[in-house]
């Protein structure tokens, strides 16, 4: 099935490669033309001119763009070119109302839309190993399932339009809470001087054993924080969630004590690094003065 690939960051570009490994990428576009050329370049495949030209020669679209309106601004400007029959898939992490919105457009022109959220960071991205959870139709899932295998490990079906990225809300404030318990731990480790390369490695082999303590903890101890997922991209994520429970008419305390922090940690010049840079925030319980992260 003829692929293309709209967003190349963080994530679109690996995303990318794999695709081109398992014989699918047809085309590449981003709004900044020198990743696409750089990487059309190194992979030899087209470099459309606007998403247009790349909707014209594909029949799977996958998106992978940061924020509401890039999704939407995509879809209006694929809507032209689109082919009845064709499939596109968001990728991003976005409000629910935004997945229904985006289908809706779609629907009215024969395109299948499908919100597909994924979680894995860079590091899933590059492996292809990524989990990923679906909403839209499942006939159209079933389609393109040969081509997403090259993307991830794990492809779940939530339910209609809009499931996938409610689903990739309950995550986004699982991963807040697991970001907040093993840097405030390691902080506290930290603080009772234990050697932490040994806390990591026995806590890790215990029940409360995680992948963020054993893929962060070593690097966030040293204060190595070369981002698999930004503070700042974290922080819109949950400011989705918060909304999303202000819907419900329910607070969310986890995702708003962490928004704060991640806004102290913004404000402090700390928005493009790893989450586990909260581990910043968390030293500062033990420290004199106000507790609050200082640039080095």
């Amino acid at each position: 099935m003829k692929t293309g690939v709209i967003g190349l960051g963080a994530m679109g570009a690996p995303m990318a490669r794999n695709l081109y490994r398992a014989g699918h990428l047809e085309s590449v576009w981003n709004r900044g033309a020198d990743k696409s050329r750089q990487l059309g370049e190194e992979l030899g495949v087209r470099v459309a001119a606007s998403p247009a030209a790349l909707a014209h020669d594909c029949e799977l679209i996958i998106v992978s763009v940061s924020a509401d309106e890039d999704v939407l601004e995509v879809i209006g400007t694929l809507i032209p070119a689109l082919q009845p029959g064709s499939v596109v898939v968001d990728t991003s992490t976005v409000s629910r109302t935004t997945a229904i919105a985006a289908a809706e457009q779609l629907h009215s022109i024969d395109v299948a839309f499908l919100d597909a959220p994924v979680s894995g960071g860079i590091e899933g991205a590059r492996q292809g190993t990524l989990a990923m959870m679906v909403g839209g139709d499942a006939t159209a899932l079933e389609r393109i399932t040969p081509v997403l295998n090259a993307l991830a490990g794990r492809i779940a079906h939530m339910g209609p339009v809009g499931a996938g990225q409610a689903t990739k809300a309950v995550n986004q404030v699982m991963a807040a809470g697991i970001n907040q318990a093993v840097s405030e731990a390691l902080a506290f480790a930290q603080a009772l001087e234990l050697p932490l390369d040994k806390v990591i490695d026995v806590v890790g082999s215990g029940a409360a054993g995680n992948w963020f303590l054993n893929h962060r903890g070593p690097t966030m101890v040293q204060e190595h924080f070369e981002p698999g997922f930004r503070v700042a991209l974290h922080h819109k994520d949950l400011a989705i969630c918060k909304q999303m429970g202000e819907q419900l008419d329910v607070a969310l305390p986890l995702v708003e004590m962490t928004l704060i922090h991640y806004r102290r940690l913004m404000d402090a010049g700390f928005g493009d690094e790893d989450i586990s840079a909260l581990f910043r925030e968390k030293q500062g319980l033990f420290a004199p003065g106000d507790g609050r992260p200082k640039r080095p």
